[in-house]
């Protein structure tokens, strides 16, 4: 017989989607139990951290009795059955707003919905709301001007990162159990760094995009935040997978990640370089993932100090980031002169300045990248480095100017340590790692070679399993 005594809320917030996805199967719990509480943690610690910006309570309360009816007539529950998720305000949701973080869109509800959350829903998830982003996703700090800026739970003083910045947010505080995001320079990365939660950057493809202004480019992905490695292969699982209207989708994995995160890491070669090689990293940065690399060598992999040689990757994604600024942003500009804030207008005319003879060096470069990346993973399995080259900053600062004495020309080149790993086309993940002396997270960003998104995960898994940093919670949550 379903044990259906009651759970305090705090209880259900603080578990694993899986173990929360298994208690609704079982009718443990009630899909509705679990929505109440996460809507209840919702109007307690929104108000202090600003994780997701438009709400549909009603809505997903309905929702959460439809799946608790089909369990009751004996429907068979799809892998997220019940689960509460919110949506990255990038990702477009018929009937409900979509404001890409800009005020050209303020009022804009979409009649059609992206593929990430269709594939979502249709495993059983149910949408609560829209998490905050950056204006058109652009920059790894999020704020704006339709809701302004999202604060990290961690220290409500700092920034959460971005561009999925209300998602990492809404999930370390307990307000879902899972969330999407998208990834460009870094963007599902980063603020899993800085908010200790995870954020998987999956091969290109394997996450199909749509709708795209466009469906051939390839440094754009989407993919899962969770706060544990198994709840993001869960959620990966759910939405990986062809689809015709993406052309460049691949197969998933012949075995489902969910299934297959055990693995003996001993003999694994794993290239260690915080750095890069080129990058500058705080120094307290620098020695919470000293830790990690300890952790790495406990578990019995052969660490050493290499990186795949990256010149010229900068390049690649700078060149290619400014022709999609200009493609995908560009008649926003000109429909909207004044609104779009003055990063975005500068990237689009970056990209309205290339020329052929630019975009055919940058795909020189791209190809010389990939045989370099060849030769450097035949001796290794993996990359261990920093996400984010600095711990969370103040949420007033736009974008970090400086590192460690170092000035940086443009509002891109703090998040190289991410961009520089898109522009390989990589699969690569950030998971929590440690905390600075002031208590703000640090994470460890695993870089697998092509298509290895299985082997990403099982590396961050087991390195997960062996550190105690998922079982912290933020501070705010004290205060709530």
């Amino acid at each position: 017989m379903p044990d259906h005594a009651p759970r305090p809320t705090e209880e259900l917030c603080d578990l694993t989607a899986r173990r929360l996805a298994a208690l609704i199967r079982n009718r443990s719990v009630s899909a509705r139990e679990v929505m109440e509480a996460h809507l209840a943690r919702y109007e307690r610690c929104n108000p202090l951290v600003n994780a997701i910006v438009t709400c549909v309570a009603d809505a997903a309360l309905d929702a959460a009795d439809a799946a608790d009816a089909a369990l009751a007539a004996g429907r068979e529950p799809g892998l997220l059955h019940g689960l509460p998720v919110a949506h990255k305000d990038l990702f477009v949701t018929a009937g409900i707003r979509t404001t890409f973080g800009s005020r050209a869109f303020e009022h804009h509800v979409p009649d059609e919905t992206a593929l990430i959350v269709e594939r979502e829903r249709q495993a059983g998830a149910i949408t609560v709301g829209k998490t905050n982003t950056p204006e058109l996703g652009a920059g790894s700090q999020t704020f704006n001007e339709v809701f302004g800026a999202t604060r990290n739970p961690w220290h409500l003083s700092k920034t959460c990162g971005g561009s999925s910045g209300g998602a990492a947010v809404a999930l370390a505080t307990g307000m879902v159990p899972i969330a999407d995001g998208s990834d460009f320079g870094g963007s599902l990365r980063n603020p899993a760094s800085f908010c200790n939660v995870v954020g998987f950057r999956p091969s290109s493809g394997r996450v199909p995009r749509w709708p795209s202004a466009a469906p051939w480019f390839s440094f754009h992905v989407h993919g899962p935040m969770a706060r544990t490695v198994a709840d993001a292969a869960l959620v990966f699982d759910a939405v990986a997978g062809p689809d015709p209207r993406a052309p460049l989708s691949l197969t998933v994995p012949p075995v489902a990640t969910r299934d297959a995160l055990g693995r003996d890491l001993a003999g694994v070669r794993i290239g260690w370089s915080p750095d890069l090689g080129v990058l500058p990293v705080e120094p307290e940065v620098l020695a919470v993932l000293d830790g990690g690399r300890a952790v790495l060598e406990d578990l019995g992999c052969a660490t050493d100090e290499s990186a795949p040689d990256l010149d010229g990757a900068h390049e690649v994604f700078t060149t290619w980031r400014a022709w999609y600024f200009d493609l995908a942003f560009g008649p926003i500009l000109d429909r909207h002169p004044g609104v779009l804030k003055d990063t975005v207008v500068w990237n689009i005319e970056a990209g309205r300045a290339l020329r052929g003879p630019q975009l055919a060096e940058a795909e020189r470069r791209r190809a010389v990248l990939h045989r370099r990346l060849r030769a450097w993973f035949a001796g290794h399995d993996f990359l261990a480095t920093t996400v984010a080259q600095v711990a969370p900053f103040d949420v007033d600062q736009p974008y970090v100017s400086e590192i460690a004495g170092q000035a940086l020309p443009t509002y891109l080149d703090w998040m190289k340590s991410c961009y520089l790993v898109s522009a390989t086309g990589l699969p690569a993940i950030s998971v929590p790692c440690g905390f600075t002396p002031a208590g703000l997270p640090v994470g460890l960003q695993i870089v697998g070679r092509p298509c290895d998104d299985l082997g990403v995960l099982q590396v961050a898994h087991a390195f997960e399993q062996a550190t105690d940093c998922r079982r912290r919670r933020p501070p705010v949550l004290a205060t709530v």
